[in-house]
């Protein structure tokens, strides 16, 4: 019989989503130990997930993880739980993975009996739709990106190039935009040395007389979306791409802005704490660049995520964070 509740792979075996648990004793529990990937689909179909799965491992080599599980069995440990939970889906609806792996028990409790021994892999399935609920109008409109007191980890401290769960900063910097006035406001991080980093969960990039730029990869997550940018995307129309250090000041004298992440792949940015980028409107690179993404993968990003948005039936409004949003009181 089929499944009705969503499964996730856990150490191995499909579980229903409301069992996949790890102990209270796990490292990542403790310390923020454990790495993690989140995909998307497009048409249903994984997008990149060999360069998620590499980032993955590559945390999971820097951190030390003893993890005996291959590259090629994640994948297929990937498409087997897409393959498990397609009947639940939409035809409408794109697989969001996420993928975590926990270094398991720390020492001192590895004696206690009935508790998973070694690292945890966790595979979980759950509608795309739900990450990106609400930016539909953004893709007209554009984010404010608000640039907070909360800096970016450098990669002299902590790598930001690992992806993983300690990730307090990023809800730091989410509290404090939640404060400012308005809507649409996402944080956007300066490293130590007062250069533009990341938003938090996202990319970012200013185009500046036709040339996108972005800065240096050096205290940011390498994200696989703003690789596709630089890598693939702007060679294909064209468009020249550079990396450097970018202030505030070069934001504020830009044409044009924009974010990338995996759930929405790219978003506009129209403002810097309040001020015009630009005319204020989205530009015509960014149009430019989603229009090919969205032909090159066969799916109209924005109109599918405005599509969602004008089906979602709403509900009593949870004021619990989301990865790109903190409600204030």
């Amino acid at each position: 019989m089929t499944s009705q509740i969503r499964q996730v792979y856990f150490n191995g075996q499909l579980v229903p989503e409301t069992q996949a648990r790890i102990s209270i004793y796990d490292s990542a529990l403790m310390f923020g130990d454990m790495v993690f990937e989140m995909t998307r689909s497009f048409g249903k179909r994984q997008f990149k997930l060999r360069e998620h799965i590499d980032r993955l491992y590559a945390g999971v080599k820097i951190l030390r993880i003893p993890l005996t599980m291959t590259p090629q069995q994640m994948e297929q440990a990937c498409q087997q739980t897409i393959e498990a939970n397609d009947h639940l889906f939409a035809a409408d609806d794109e697989h969001r993975l996420m993928i975590d792996v926990s270094r398991g028990l720390l020492g001192i409790y590895q004696g206690i009996e009935g508790l998973h021994k070694g690292p945890n892999v966790v595979i979980a399935d759950f509608p795309l739709r739900w990450t990106v609920a609400g930016m539909g109008k953004l893709f007209d409109s554009g984010i404010n990106a608000v640039i907070t007191s909360q800096r970016a980890i450098p990669a002299s401290l902590l790598d930001p190039k690992v992806k993983n769960r300690s990730r307090i900063h990023y809800l730091m910097a989410n509290i404090e935009a939640s404060q400012v006035a308005g809507d649409d406001n996402w944080a956007l991080l300066l490293d130590p040395d007062g250069f533009i980093a990341e938003g938090t969960g996202d990319n970012f990039f200013i185009v500046k007389d036709g040339v996108v730029i972005s800065p240096e990869g050096r205290n940011i997550l390498r994200g696989i979306s703003r690789a596709y940018i630089m890598e693939e995307l702007c060679p294909q129309l064209g468009i020249k791409v550079v990396e450097r250090n970018i202030e505030a000041y070069d934001v504020y004298t830009a044409d044009e802005a924009f974010m990338t992440g995996t759930p929405f792949c790219m978003l506009p940015v129209t403002r810097l704490n309040g001020e015009n980028i630009g005319s204020g409107t989205v530009g015509a690179v960014f149009n430019k660049l989603l229009a090919c993404w969205s032909e090159n993968t066969r799916v109209d990003i924005a109109g599918q995520i405005r599509a969602w948005d004008a089906a979602r039936v709403t509900t009593s409004g949870s004021q619990a964070p989301t990865p790109y949003r903190f409600k204030s009181k």
